[in-house]
């Protein structure tokens, strides 16, 4: 949920106006639109380079996941894998948007680390995948911009742990 739909849903409950610490609070986000609007096209525009760069990091260091009876043997698997870190991607870039962690817990959190340990993925190399989808990911920003994007990665990755 976006600051601005926080502040119209907490006024309204308390059936009162805006205050001013708001009214600046969603000023600040409008603010930093364009910051957030710009990560999220780069991140759009390098889906297939970052999730190829997080599943060649997590490879290297994990090659048992992709050697014969792991979670990415086969084509199909590896596959799955990489669409998987693109959804991630995509969830942390609807955070961006919104400037909030709402839409990842909402679209993305809920019910998925019990979803992987019934399919046998292995959780801990999930959470090795989203660091390294963050490091391919934050490679591409400026420092502030990359500081503006971490936090949502983080809150995954934390979600997951």
């Amino acid at each position: 949920m976006s600051v601005v739909t926080q502040v119209i849903l907490k006024a309204d409950d308390e059936l009162r106006y805006p205050s001013s610490g708001e009214l600046q609070g969603i000023q600040s986000f409008l603010q930093t639109g364009t910051r957030r609007v710009r990560i999220a096209e780069i991140f759009a525009e390098n889906d297939k380079k970052i999730v190829e760069e997080a599943s060649k990091q997590l490879f290297r260091k994990r090659p048992d996941y992709r050697a014969a009876g792991g979670n990415a043997s086969g084509q199909r698997q590896y596959n799955q894998c990489l669409r998987d870190y693109s959804w991630y991607l995509r969830l942390v870039t609807y955070g961006v948007l919104a400037g909030d962690k709402g839409p990842i817990e909402q679209i993305g959190l809920i019910g998925v680390k019990e979803m992987y340990n019934s399919l046998d993925v292995p959780v801990p190399g999930m959470v090795e995948a989203i660091r390294f989808l963050k490091d391919a990911s934050l490679g591409l920003l400026s420092k502030d911009d990359a500081q503006e994007a971490a936090p949502y990665f983080d809150y995954i990755i934390q979600s997951l742990s």
